[in-house]
């Protein structure tokens, strides 16, 4: 009966701490696994089972690429939730005050939870922080609905060439002159 107390506490929900920062060259191992199961297990409607369109968009997501990036200064995001890689985002250069987003991914099980939109807010805040006041990025058909219902539209620009996919654009200041 002296572990009342401990026994009572393991039943009691836990609320999961999340925190979103800066990767690091020590997250290129778990950015990759997230980004690529992420592909694999969620973008089915892009890739259909293809290994060689799954080749294509995965070939440049190992740990060296990643690693490559960060040095770089790339400026690559993750969400963590109980100590766990959640979600991985990142941005492109702003030019003409215009903001690219090129990554946004969420682990498979982390899917539905809020994650992947609290990544995007952040993303798309940086941007206004770095001058931006539009912001782009490709969606794969997966992420379509996603981004619509976050306000991003089709735009008329190219996509890239890795796998198909959708340009997408965003006015990302509301005082009017954003164009």
């Amino acid at each position: 009966m002296q572990n009342k107390r401990g026994i009572s506490q393991a039943f009691v929900h836990q609320p999961s701490a999340q925190s979103l920062r800066r990767a690091t060259v020590f997250d290129v191992f778990e950015i990759s696994r997230v980004l690529i199961r992420s592909i694999r297990e969620l973008c089915h409607a892009d890739h259909q089972g293809d290994p060689a369109r799954l080749q294509s968009w995965t070939e440049n997501k190992t740990p060296a690429d990643i690693q490559n990036w960060i040095t770089e200064g790339a400026e690559i995001w993750v969400i963590e939730r109980d100590g766990r890689l959640a979600a991985v985002g990142a941005l492109g250069a702003v030019t003409a005050q215009v903001g690219e987003v090129t990554l946004n991914y969420v682990s498979p099980d982390f899917r539905g939870q809020g994650i992947s939109s609290h990544m995007l807010q952040h993303l798309e805040h940086r941007l206004v922080e770095r001058g931006a006041r539009r912001g782009r990025l490709e969606a794969t058909d997966t992420a379509w609905a996603f981004y619509l219902a976050r306000g991003w539209e089709p735009a008329a620009a190219q996509c890239g060439d890795r796998i198909e996919c959708r340009a997408m654009a965003k006015s990302l200041v509301d005082d009017g002159e954003a164009t």
